[in-house]
């Protein structure tokens, strides 16, 4: 199946995009920069405008918004929809870029909804192993972050999280040292067919272990 052109807006909501540098800049930049002695490498490789996928390793409850943060824009993620009940939390979260999934029915919805961010200009992130893993390692790649890719006709943008696995050990963030690394984009698979999602999220997982191997 070939790919029709998807178009997106040209990139995040300005109010988004807004509060996101409102948040990095007093808060999260300095844990990670300071707290965590984060180093972050390649951000240049982040498309400056339009839609991206961001697929990455997963070892920490903190990993999406230090990704956010190294990133240089903001990404969404899907998060439990328990976190939407509150008015006034559920709308800061919403635009930070958050959208709720019901875990019972968490594949579809997730990609709908992904893809409703990626139309709207917004990078997604992904986490290439659909959960967190003990070292940070890629055990079992799912193909979801390919699909929408895919889907979206954009780029796929692999990133290395390295030593988050350490943050949250004990019940309280520790200054464990971080690095992040990202990698070339990636293009999007040629179709949805299942070979072509399994060989773009392959190269994904493939791209991530050798970024992941530099930052050790």
């Amino acid at each position: 199946m070939t790919l029709a052109t998807t178009p997106t807006r040209d990139r995040e909501p300005c109010s988004s995009f807004a509060l996101y540098h409102l948040l990095k800049w007093p808060v999260v930049n300095p844990l990670l920069r300071l707290y965590f002695r984060g180093r972050v490498y390649g951000a240049h490789n982040v498309p400056k405008r339009g839609a991206f996928v961001a697929v990455s390793n997963h070892a920490s409850n903190a990993d999406p918004p230090l990704l956010s943060c190294a990133i240089g824009r903001p990404v969404a993620f899907m998060a439990k929809e328990e976190l939407f009940r509150t008015p006034v939390f559920r709308e800061a979260i919403q635009l930070y870029g958050a959208y709720p999934v019901r875990r019972a029915k968490a594949d579809r919805q997730a990609i709908e909804t992904a893809l409703a961010m990626l139309d709207r200009g917004w990078g997604t992130g992904v986490f290439l192993s659909g959960t967190r893993t003990s070292d940070g390692r890629i055990g079992n790649p799912k193909t979801g972050a390919a699909l929408l890719a895919a889907r979206a006709n954009v780029p796929l943008v692999p990133v290395s999280l390295w030593g988050t696995q350490h943050i949250l050990r004990g019940g309280l963030p520790r200054p464990a040292a971080i690095t992040i690394r990202i990698g070339q984009p990636i293009a999007p698979p040629e179709s949805t067919s299942r070979p072509d999602l399994q060989r773009a999220t392959a190269l994904c997982a493939e791209r991530i272990t050798e970024l992941h191997q530099i930052g050790r």
